[in-house]
Parts: C-alpha cells; structure tokens; sequence
C-alpha cells in the first residue's frame, strides 16, 4: 500500500507540472465553489432562523387569524395552564395636527396587551446620559442625529394615551417625539422612539413604518370597521409538552370546516412570510449553481477523457515493464481522490469568500447577525467534489489500466472506449441525486436535471441526424474543396463529432438559459409596472363617502381611476359541498381556501381583464367571473357552482366566464367578480387606484377629509422592492461569473479534447501538400458549423426550458423572442470558433516532422 501511495505522488507530481490535471482541478473546484457558496448563505441564513425562531413568533407558538379570537382558543390554553397574549395590528393612516402641517404617513398599526412581548424584549432609544444633555423635556429630540444612541430594552409598552413610532415615521413627517399624532378619530402623544420589536421579523424588508399603542385605544380610533383588514396574534408560553399539546389541538381545530382564515405558527414553522422575499432569491441562486455544477461534470467527464488519451502510451510502456493491472488502477485511483480533495478544498474556500460577498449584497435583507456556519456544506463540498471526479472522471481513466503491452508496437490497440452504461448510469444517478437535494426545490431541481439529461440524449440525436444530412448535401452537390474536406474530416470520426455537438451544446443551454432569466425574466420582474400605472391605492372607502372622495379627486386632477366596491367573503363550498384546507394538496389552494376573498361587482368587464373562456353577461343574476389561475389552482371550471360566506349573508353563484388578470398592470384586480351593477344585500367598501397629481399637499388633504381611508403610497414601496431586487440580481450576477467560467471550460474542453487527433491529421495533410491556408479555412469551417449547429440546439432547448422554470418555479409571465435562436447560433459560432482558435491554433504551427515523429513514437 505505500508503494502505491509512492507510485501515486509521484504520478499526481509529474501530471501537475505537466498540465495534465489543470482541467481536472479547475472544472472540480468551479463545482464546488458554486455548490457551496450558496450552501453556505443557505446554511447560516438557516441557523438565525433556527436561533431566533421564538424572537421572531413572540412566543413559543402562535395562532394567527382574521377575525377576533374565538373564546374556545383562550379555553384551551387555560386549561393546559399556558400564558398567552394578543395583538393586532392593521395598516392606516397617521396624521400630524394642522399646527405641525397637516402631513400624513401610511403606518402599520399594532395594538398591544400588558403582557406583550412573551418572548423577547421591546427597545426603545437610549436616553441621553446626564441632565445637563437632555432637551428640555425628556422626550423630546433636538435633531434627527439623535436617532442614531443605542437602544435599549425595556418591560413596559405604551400607556393609554401614547404611542411609541419608528425614527422612519418622524423623519417622513418631519415630527419629533413629544409631538402629537393622530390616528383614526384620537390624538396620541409620541413618547418613545421604538428602535426594535421582537416579533415583527428577522430584519426583512418592512415597507410601513411601525406605530405601537396600547389596545386599550384602540376603540378610541374608530378605525376598526366592519370590512377592515385586521390579524390578530395569540401567543403562548409555557411548558414545551403542554405548548406540543396546544399546537396539536390548534392545528386540528383550524381544519375545522366552520373555522377560516387561521394559520397557526411554530418554532419548527418559523415565518415562513418573512422568508418570502428571499424564497424567490434562493431559487435563483440555486439555479445558477445547479447550472454551473452541471457543466463541471460535463467538463471533468471531456477532460478524463483527454487525460486518458495523453497516458495511453505511458501504460502500454509500464505494462510492457511488469506493472500490474491492479496497481495501476490502484495509482490512478488514489491520484484522482488526491486531486478531487485539493480541488474540492480549494472550491470550499472559494465559496467561503463568496458566500460573504453575498451577505454584504443582500445587506437590508438580513440583517441580524448570522451564526457560524454548520458543517454540513463542507461535507456537502467535498462529497460533490469527489462525486464529480468519480462519476465522471474516473471511468475513463480506469480503462488505463487496460491497455495491452501490444500497444507499443501496434498504436491503434487499447484506445479510449466510452464508459460502459451501468458504470455511466450509476454515476450519473448518483451525481443527480446529489443535484436534487443541493436544490432544496424537489421541483426545481428535478425539472433542471431531467431538462439536461434529456437534452443532451436530443442533442447527440440531432448532431447524428445532422451528419447524416451533411453526407448526403456534400455528395449530391458541389462545394468548393475546403469545405468538402472539412466536412470529411468530420464524418470520418462521427462519435467524435457527436461529443463534440453535445458537449458545446450543453454549455451554451446553460449560457443562454441564464441570459433569458437575467435579462428577460428578472427585468420583467424589475419593470413590471406601466409608466402609467396608478402609484395610490386607496381602500376602506365608505359607501356614504363614495360620492364626495370621488368629487375630491376629480377637483385635484384625478381624470382616470380605478373605482370598485370591495366586499369580503370566503369560499365556503364548490357545486354545495363544503370545503376546508384538507380537500386540496397544493398550498396555495390551502391558503385560499382559509382566507378571506377580496371580491367585487361591475355591470361591465374590466377593461384590463380578458374573457378567455364563458361570457361575461351584464346583470346576470347568480353568476360570478373567476380569474384562470385561480379556477386552475382550484379545479374550478365553467358551470360549478360556487357558494361564498359574506360577512354572515351566504350567496350562491354559477362561474359563466373566466377572466385572465395582469397582476402587474398595478391595475385594481379581483379573483372574483358579480356581473352585476348592484348587491345591495351585502357589507362593501370601495377602492380606488389612481395616478396621484404632482400638487403639492393632496395626499395629507384627502387623508384629513376621510381619516377612516388607507392610502397606500405604492411608489415608495415599488422603489424599496426594487432595492430588494438590485440586492438579489447583484449576488446572482456574482454567482453567473462560475456559471460562466464553467460554459467557456466545457467549450474548451470539447473543443480540445481530439487536439492531438487533429495535429496529426494536420501533420499528414501538410506532408501531402496542403498548405495552412486550406488548413484554417477547414479549422474554421468544422468550429463555424458544430458552433451554428450547438447554437442553434442550445437555443430551442434553453428556451423550452426558461418557459417550464418560469412558469411553474418562478411563476413570471414570460413569452420567447423569435430571434433569439438565430442569436444562438451566432453565439455559439463565435464562441466555438474563439475556443478554437484558442486551443488549436498552435497545432498549425508546429512543425510536420516533429508531429508525425511523436505519432510514431
């Protein structure tokens, strides 16, 4: 075994100064930094959840609803002896008195019991040190500087009569504490700055600022209305059996079928909301590296290969001298572990470094101090590491230890054979396994890896069909003489060509599928709203305030707007047979089902909307109109019948047309829709989406004439979401620099891999005459061809599989350009031709003597 080991330095020792292995270790070390960098980030982000989980709920677990918690609820925690407290929170607006301008500011409102928070502590801001430092009152701040003194913690909440807001909302309204605020039909005086509270979030993105109240005020507002959009949160503490217990009876009472709109939150659950805005980021970065990870199998199977092909006459020669075929395979075994633990090393650290790039990136998005790291991606590193270079490197490389002695002699003996197919299959298995579960989306990383096993069979397919027309088009026509033999000299060796094909065609799938998601995709998602698009969105409109808000903003301006009656209700049946969450398997159509509908009723169609199936028949009595994806999600079709829970008043209804919906209009959009101009029966609000005018003071205006309305300022928060989304395209942008690296190794690499093949060819054309002019046109020509053929492949593929990702994983509305194959095929061309000149050009100028010398050798 040492003699082994020695042999096997020695041979890693000589390959390294070589060159042999440089393929090899790049290609494993690109895999791995890209699989673990996002490992890492995973892994960390993972682990503050984890820690903070408690922080985060506010207790040990959490029972969230839309309606006021049913005594049953506070029953069961008594009798199980747990302690418990409730808050709601709801958005509206914030106002200043007339002597501090009248300004106003939407606010996400929390109203809190004494015991608040169970778990955690409440902050506020430090008071300043001495007497001799503290303005004039105790509360009151003499410049937003101020803002920046550490926080401290505190046990107590708002008294009656107080507030406690965010610095954001002091700024924005140009306010100091100790000021006045006014919400609703009362006046607050502004005690304390809140700098933290526990259970609003991990640090994520939150577009209102928070204003915190005792809930004793609450009634005082006047604010809860009856259609108004309210969550109340009950938390429990206590002992983890007796808290198992209660979670346990939660979750089976909220499946009750006369129980809605009730989600109940665990440690093991976390927030999943709060994680929302970074779901769709993971995805991402998870593709990218599942892409690049790709590639450097398809690099590290060319450059074995091409590794093998170079050692040939070496183990014809050590076989000759009485090596064994056991301690061969034994050398290049131990060789290639070798080199797979130092490239998959070297790639750890890389993603290490990466993975850091990425937090300072999403810095906004987390920003809580993330714990250390686990040591499950170091192990996943190494494991997909050594995965690449046994699945794919190591096959061809065995077959070494194969090679007859005869070979010395007779030099047509013993060359490289693909991989038989149980070791081929077994390997790949393996590796797409390991694919999958790196994913973290069963969905996501099965349609990746099937989408690339599928198309690398459809290009060897195509890449032989398209040989065979090439021999028929060059026999039947005539071409000038370079081109004829450039096309024969790849039809002398179609196995070769194939490869070639395949392999060139999966590095550019993978270039172009990501230049789709990077341009297309994500700027559709960036640019998702018109120029025109309504920034205001103003809610709980009372129909007694209908006329007079309308004559209100028509007198600013206001000539095009939105206007609908807003009514809420829950599905309760489909053709009268009742339903719960537990009828249905997909999530989303769980979610709907325990949530309350905003539905709404016009005479007419919307104008944004369009009918792709029924018809819309104004004033039809007993008819509805569903959005498409709401009736696919849940397998409601045209004629079920569908009954809705109104606020007590239950009304059944026939789906007579189905309505597709451009949620990123920024239009007023409904799931469901009455064809009617009249529901007298039923509790209603109205909304109102308009283009705020540019004069100056409309918004605080409107907002003192109606102070029950919520006026939402979606300008700001569409700016702060593309903030989120810069951050997110920045770490995948960093992260498509592997991706990319690995595409140009693979076109490399299949470029490369019949280098000495092709000097020796070269060589003889040259001895007969050829001259290198002929040489580069038949070079280019065969790198011109397979780049066209590659591009053109790469570019259907790539974007039948953009279509499939984006609609079932990321869930854009994405349509293909028409040009964008022929932009494939120029691609491919210009890229296998640029690897090309890079690789071989050197071929050309080596000398024919000393190439047909080291053929004979």
């Amino acid at each position: 075994m040492i003699k082994l080991f020695r042999l096997a330095l020695h041979s890693a020792w000589r390959d390294a100064r070589a060159g042999e292995l440089r393929l090899l270790v790049v290609a494993v070390a690109l895999g791995v930094a890209s699989l673990t960098s996002v490992a890492f980030l995973a892994d960390r982000i993972e682990g503050g959840l984890q820690r903070d989980a408690r922080k985060l709920l506010g207790g040990d677990a959490v029972v969230v609803t839309d309606k006021p918690p049913p005594a049953v609820l506070f029953e069961k925690i008594q009798s199980l002896g747990l302690k418990a407290n409730t808050s709601m929170s709801f958005p509206t607006m914030a106002r200043t008195t007339q002597a501090q301008g009248s300004a106003s500011k939407l606010v996400a409102l929390k109203a809190v019991q004494e015991s608040y928070p169970l778990r955690g502590q409440l902050k506020i801001m430090a008071p300043l040190d001495t007497p001799e430092q503290r303005p004039a009152t105790v509360t009151q701040l003499d410049n937003a500087s101020e803002y920046d003194r550490p926080a401290v913690a505190t046990n107590q909440i708002p008294a009656a009569g107080e507030v406690w807001v965010e610095p954001g909302l002091l700024e924005a309204l140009d306010i100091k504490p100790g000021s006045d605020l006014k919400l609703g039909q009362k006046t607050f005086h502004i005690s304390q700055v809140l700098m933290y509270e526990p259970d609003r979030g991990a640090g994520f993105m939150n577009f209102s600022p928070r204003v915190l109240m005792n809930e004793a005020d609450v009634k005082a507002t006047g604010l809860v209305q009856p259609a108004s959009r309210i969550n109340w949160r009950v938390a429990v503490v206590g002992d983890s059996t007796k808290v198992d217990a209660w979670v346990t009876w939660a979750q089976s009472w909220s499946k009750q079928a006369d129980v809605k709109g009730v989600r109940v939150e665990t440690l093991e659950m976390g927030r999943p909301d709060m994680r929302q805005t970074l779901d769709r980021a993971s995805k991402f970065l998870h593709l990218v590296a599942l892409l690049a990870s790709l590639l450097t199998a398809v690099a590290v199977a060319l450059s074995a290969r091409t590794f093998a092909s170079k050692h040939l006459d070496d183990c014809a020669i050590k076989r000759v001298l009485g090596q064994s075929q056991r301690d061969m395979t034994g050398v290049f075994v131990i060789e290639f572990i070798g080199a797979g633990l130092l490239a998959s090393l070297v790639g750890l650290l890389i993603g290490y470094g990466v993975h850091n790039a990425f937090v300072a990136m999403l810095e906004g998005l987390v920003e809580t101090q993330l714990p250390a790291p686990t040591w499950q991606p170091i192990w996943q590193g190494l494991g997909s590491g050594l995965t690449l270079l046994i699945a794919f490197g190591l096959p061809p490389v065995l077959q070494l230890s194969q090679v007859p002695p005869l070979r010395v002699i007779r030099r047509h003996l013993g060359r490289i054979q693909p991989a038989s197919w149980g070791v081929m299959g077994l390997g790949l298995l393996g590796f797409s396994a390991l694919m999958i579960v790196f994913s973290r989306d069963l969905l996501l990383g099965t349609m990746v890896v099937v989408g690339f096993a599928f198309a690398l069979l459809l290009f060897a397919s195509f890449a032989w069909a398209s040989l065979w027309l090439l021999k028929k088009f060059i026999a039947q026509n005539k071409v000038p003489h370079w081109l004829q033999m450039a096309t024969r000299q790849i039809l002398s060796k179609p196995a070769y060509a194939m490869v070639q094909v395949s392999a060139l065609s999966v590095g550019l799938l993978a270039l172009m599928l990501l230049v789709l998601l990077r341009t297309d995709l994500i700027s559709s998602w960036r640019n998702a709203t018109p120029v025109d698009a309504p920034n205001r969105f103003v809610i709980n409109i009372q129909p007694e305030q209908s006329q007079e808000f309308l004559k209100a903003i028509q007198t600013a301006g206001v000539q095009r707007y939105d206007w609908y009656p807003m009514i809420r209700g829950r599905l309760v049946a489909i053709n009268q047979k009742n339903i719960t969450s537990s009828d249905f398997k997909d999530e989303r159509a769980q979610r709907l089902v325990e949530r309350e509908f905003n539905l709404s009723h016009s005479a007419q169609a919307p104008a944004h909307n369009s009918i792709v199936g029924g018809t819309w028949l104004p004033e039809e009595k007993q008819s509805i109109s569903i959005e498409e994806g709401i009736a696919k999600t849940l397998q409601v079709q045209l004629g079920d019948w569908l009954t809705f829970d109104m606020a007590g008043v239950i009304m059944r209804a026939r789906v007579t047309s189905i309505r597709r919906v451009d949620w990123t209009s920024m239009r007023a959009n409904f799931f469901v829709m009455f064809p009617v101009s009249q529901m007298p029966e039923t509790t209603m609000t109205y909304i109102a989406a308009y283009r705020a005018p540019s004069q100056k003071g409309f918004d605080n205006a409107l907002v003192n004439q109606f102070p029950n309305i919520t006026n939402v300022d979606m300008g700001v928060t569409l700016n702060q979401v593309q903030q989120v989304l810069n951050q997110v395209i920045q770490a995948v942008e960093l992260l498509f620099g592997f991706t990319l690296a690995s595409g140009l190794l693979v076109l490399f690499s299949a470029v490369t891999a019949t280098r000495e093949e092709r000097a020796r060819e070269y060589a003889i054309l040259r001895a007969l005459g050829g001259s290198n002019t002929l040489l580069i046109h038949m070079q280019r020509a065969e790198l011109i061809g397979v780049g066209v053929l590659a591009g053109f492949l790469a570019s259907l593929v790539s974007m039948a599989m953009a279509w499939g990702l984006t609609h079932f994983v990321f869930e854009f509305s994405w349509q293909p350009s028409l040009l964008f194959p022929l932009g494939g095929m120029l691609a491919g061309a210009s890229l296998a031709w640029l690897a090309g000149w890079w690789g071989l050009n050197d071929i050309l100028k080596r000398p024919v003597i000393e190439t047909l010398r080291q053929a004979a050798e």
